[in-house]
């Protein structure tokens, strides 16, 4: 039994990775599922496609595998954070669509907390700020919304969890409601020092205690999936939070390791140890993912838009039929051509948190085209990844580290080697791909390696971690400097204010 299986539920699709001890992919499945805009600035998934598409390709990957299920030593689970189901705890029915972390209709809610002055009560105990973006908001819009909402939740009859739980509850037929300690921290419930749901901000947020899951550790024995929905009744070994568990997957256990991730959003996060660590430079403090009950931190920035502008370069704008072709676009031209495009279609995040920011191409001229717009579109994920980057560095600095020197990077979109030399250009030090890209399911799949003795410890696991190849940079420190403030500039244009 030295398989794993890591579920790796993303924003646009279902995956389900089978790896053998040594970490390396033995067969892979991956359905994408629909997004869902009722209205502007609203995300939506439908929660049984969550966990159908998510079903299916685990069972595909083991058959893929050539394995059976009770060769699979444990799973893993990791999945889009801060995404927020509610749904009854008799039937398992949700009440409501999925709200998505790219969802923005809690703003208000968001506004109102800071009239009042509470952002710092949030901020000491969760490590984030108040934006629409964490789930708590979410949790609170659907109590408020939808109709007998809130009195049945305080009877007990509903469960809350992001996707984590939601998977959980279904593989193991309604008799686990937890989540891990990474999932939790997105919420603005959960205070990342006790490792405890706050009371303060439940009822700042008006949300009953009732609703809410057990938490754990990001590696324990959470409960056993039913036997005959992969043919084994197997152990659930593992859960975090997609970007946390892409950290431990890219063996950044120590702090000042570095990584982003290349998704439908970028995600970069720098590991602090055991140390808190409050951002001056627009980044959150968020709980990595935790092999024991000891707190860990992260400092964290998120790119709300990253591999989705591939995406509206080729469903929105028809400029693509296939999001493999934008390199080959981007290269007919040797440049953008002075173009530049902030892909701000559902407001910024770190370092800038503009919620009312929306999507800008600037510097056209009658000589650009759709390659150049294609490229300016590719640069974009790097410009914003850069952004973060720098105030990451400063952070470090100010806390009396050193800045970054090297970014390790994984993601669908990493694969694109004129991003990934543009990324190391921008931002002066290496990036180093490793052999693994898939580190998000690899995190999940070692936490879960580690609760059922798998794998002995950290230090087995990062020897297991190697490069495929590091990009150096090849810009000027000055031609660099020129070109992010050029993009500074133009995300200045962005703001509907």
């Amino acid at each position: 039994m030295t398989h794993l299986l890591a579920l790796d539920q993303g924003t646009s699709s279902s995956r389900s990775i089978v790896f053998d001890d040594g970490g390396r992919i033995i067969a892979m499945a991956q359905h994408e599922f629909r997004q869902i805009y009722p209205q502007p600035g609203w995300v939506e998934h439908d929660p049984k496609e969550i966990w159908a598409t998510q079903l299916a390709t685990a069972q595909e990957a083991l058959a893929k595998a050539g394995i059976r299920a009770d060769q699979v030593a444990s799973i893993g689970i990791t999945n889009q954070r801060e995404t927020t189901l509610v749904w009854d705890r008799l039937t398992g029915e949700p009440i409501h669509n999925a709200i998505v972390w790219q969802d923005r209709r809690a703003e208000p809610t968001c506004a109102a907390l800071r009239a009042r002055g509470l952002e710092a009560v949030f901020r000491d105990k969760t490590g984030l700020i108040v934006d629409a973006y964490f789930s708590g908001t979410k949790l609170k819009w659907i109590l408020d919304n939808v109709g007998g909402a809130r009195s049945a939740a305080t009877r007990g009859e509903l469960a809350f969890g992001t996707v984590d739980s939601w998977l959980m509850w279904h593989l193991t037929g309604g008799t686990v409601h937890a989540t891990d300690v990474s999932n939790a921290s997105r919420t603005l419930l959960f205070n990342v020092h006790t490792n405890a749901w706050d009371e303060e901000l439940l009822a700042l947020l008006d949300i009953p205690r009732e609703v809410l899951p057990a938490v754990h550790p990001s590696s324990h024995v959470y409960g056993t999936a039913r036997g005959d929905l992969l043919g084994a009744a197997l152990p659930i070994g593992g859960v975090a939070g997609d970007q946390q568990a892409a950290l431990f997957g890219q063996a950044c256990f120590d702090a000042g390791l570095a990584k982003n991730t290349y998704g439908t959003g970028c995600f970069m996060l720098m590991h602090t140890g055991e140390r808190f660590q409050t951002s001056a430079n627009g980044l959150i403090t968020t709980s990595a993912a935790q092999p024991t009950a000891t707190p860990e931190f992260a400092l964290e920035g998120s790119v709300f838009i990253g591999g989705a502008v591939v995406q509206w370069l080729r469903d929105g704008l028809n400029a693509i039929k296939g999001s493999a072709e934008v390199q080959n676009l981007a290269e007919t031209v040797p440049d953008s051509g002075g173009v530049m495009f902030v892909p701000a279609f559902t407001g910024l995040g770190a370092p800038y948190w503009q919620a009312d920011a929306r999507g800008a191409i600037v510097g056209l001229t009658r000589g650009s085209t759709v390659a150049h717009i294609a490229r300016a579109a590719l640069e974009s994920i790097a410009f914003q990844s850069a952004a973060l980057l720098q105030a990451m560095s400063r952070d470090a600095v100010a806390a009396g580290g050193t800045p970054v020197t090297e970014l390790r990077v994984d993601g669908g979109a990493c694969v694109n080697d004129l991003l990934m030399q543009f990324q190391a250009d921008l931002l002066g030090i290496p990036v180093v791909r490793p052999r693994v890209i898939e580190t998000t399911a690899l995190g999940a799949a070692y936490l879960a390696g580690l609760s059922c003795g798998v794998y002995a410890g950290l230090g087995e696991l990062a020897a297991q971690w190697q490069v495929e190849r590091r990009f150096h940079p090849t810009l000027s420190r000055e031609r660099a400097a020129e070109l992010m403030h050029r993009w500074e500039r133009a995300v200045r244009q962005t703001t509907t204010a």
